[in-house]
């Protein structure tokens, strides 16, 4: 790909590190934005990307960013800032910017909201209202939204360590069904996007899993995964709060984020699935047995 084609990726964390790997397997030009130069930066460096400084919220420092950029990767980490910067993102590059496409990380509890409802958490609205933002821009917008994440702490580090203790996976889901994705697969929708992205400008894709499981099911792919037996045990919401979430040290808007999406999976509002991830890659989306399994050193010991 040629050097006009330069990639700006934002939120070089979980999905944006994997997207930015991708590229450069493909000798994609990429440029890093990242907020501190530290050994995180120099490890982007010796994977062939251009590293700069900024913050999402600062406009001069993203103006710096996307001079020469003709596609960008928008994403940042749980925040209550998250729609400051997209408001920042998306008038920056309407002024200074000649993007041929914005693909902007998103959730897809965005696909059941509305513009009053307000059963969701705070970030999930932000999500919401960064989207219009994007869309009213004008600009050539690619949504994407993810469902849970398999890699998410609530499927691995608090999952492996139940698992080893006593064989559960113990959350406040209830009988609700969920079908979450892994970052890689997410990351490859994105890549997929960035490096043609004319077939996709103006789509949003929903990202899950294969098919959705109540957490009866996924303690059996858990079980297949690892070869021990694991059992889901359904923690009140108000134990899991105080004994789990409340000592994992997060922000508060963090922890009501993660508290909302207990209750929403309580709700059955995560039974969703969706084949978007075959249909632009071409390669379906794993399951969480196949996810386990390619961990199983880590969530065994």
């Amino acid at each position: 790909m040629a050097a006009g084609n330069l990639v700006l990726v934002t939120g070089v964390g979980g999905v944006g590190r994997t997207v930015l790997e991708l590229l450069r397997e493909r000798d994609v030009p990429v440029r890093a934005m990242v907020r501190r130069d530290d050994e995180r930066a120099d490890a982007l460096r010796a994977l062939g990307a251009e590293v700069v400084t900024g913050d999402l919220t600062r406009p001069e420092t993203v103006a710096a960013a996307l001079e020469g950029a003709r596609r960008m990767y928008f994403a940042m980490p749980v925040s209550p800032d998250h729609l400051v910067a997209a408001t920042v993102v998306a008038s920056v590059a309407r002024a200074y910017g000649r993007l041929d496409a914005l693909v902007g990380m998103s959730q897809m509890t965005v696909s059941q909201m509305t513009a009053t409802s307000t059963g969701e958490s705070y970030q999930q609205r932000l999500h919401w209202l960064a989207e219009q933002v994007l869309d009213w821009s004008g600009l050539p917008v690619v949504h994407v939204r993810p469902t849970s994440f398999l890699d998410n702490p609530l499927f691995t580090a608090l999952a492996a360590r139940s698992i080893r203790e006593n064989g559960t996976i113990a959350l406040p889901f209830g009988a609700g069904r969920t079908s979450p994705v892994a970052v890689e697969d997410v990351a490859r929708v994105v890549a997929t996007v960035l490096r043609d992205p004319g077939p996709h400008v103006g789509r949003v894709y929903e990202l899950t899993g294969p098919r959705t499981v109540d957490m009866t099911e996924m303690a059996e792919e858990f079980s297949r995964g690892l070869g021990r037996e694991v059992r889901y045990v359904d923690m009140p919401p108000e134990r899991w709060e105080a004994e789990v979430l409340g000592r994992a040290g997060l922000s508060p808007h963090v922890e009501a984020h993660i508290a909302t999406m207990g209750r929403l999976h309580r709700e059955n509002r995560y039974d969703r699935a969706s084949q978007d991830v075959e249909r632009v890659t071409g390669v379906p989306a794993r399951s969480v047995e196949q996810f386990v399994a390619a961990r199983r050193d880590f969530y065994l010991g």
